[in-house]
């Protein structure tokens, strides 16, 4: 694996950790959601990954599967949550149902929070690595001197 590759596959993991923090927070904040634009509760979205092949210089020149092992992470799709809402007693609430039920998102805050912090976790570790190639690089140039 060169160097440099390294650069593709930490980027990529930073990209798609970003957008797990952010769909993390707007689950948080459409937690008490009860109707969106299509008239139903705000459902929990969630971030799901793939693994990729870096398209790097030298690979293409091979054309060889041999150096498969270098990759990135994408992120392949985002889903939502099938967990019905939450039914909350609330007669009074412009949404509720003839019976006085409030349909609620099935959000746990505890959750989207450790959902959280652990994406802040991954982007740290990815901006640790990119932080570690770089200086690695730096000092290989320095050897060259």
């Amino acid at each position: 694996m060169n160097l440099f590759g390294l650069f593709q596959i930490s980027g990529s993991a930073l990209r798609a950790e970003r957008l797990r923090a952010e769909v993390a927070t707007s689950n948080l904040a459409n937690a008490e959601t009860t109707r969106t634009a299509e008239g139903v509760p705000y459902r929990r979205r969630m971030v799901t990954f793939a693994s990729q092949p870096t398209n790097s210089f030298h690979l293409l020149l091979a054309h060889s599967a041999a150096s498969a092992d270098e990759g990135g992470v994408r992120v392949s799709g985002i889903v939502e949550d099938t967990t019905p809402p939450e039914r909350r007693y609330e007669p009074g609430h412009p949404d509720a149902d003839a019976d006085g039920y409030v349909a609620y998102p099935a959000i746990n805050p505890m959750q989207e929070m450790v959902d959280l912090m652990g994406s802040e976790r991954a982007y740290e570790m990815n901006a640790s690595a990119v932080q570690a190639t770089k200086q690695m690089i730096q000092q290989a140039l320095g050897i060259l001197k």
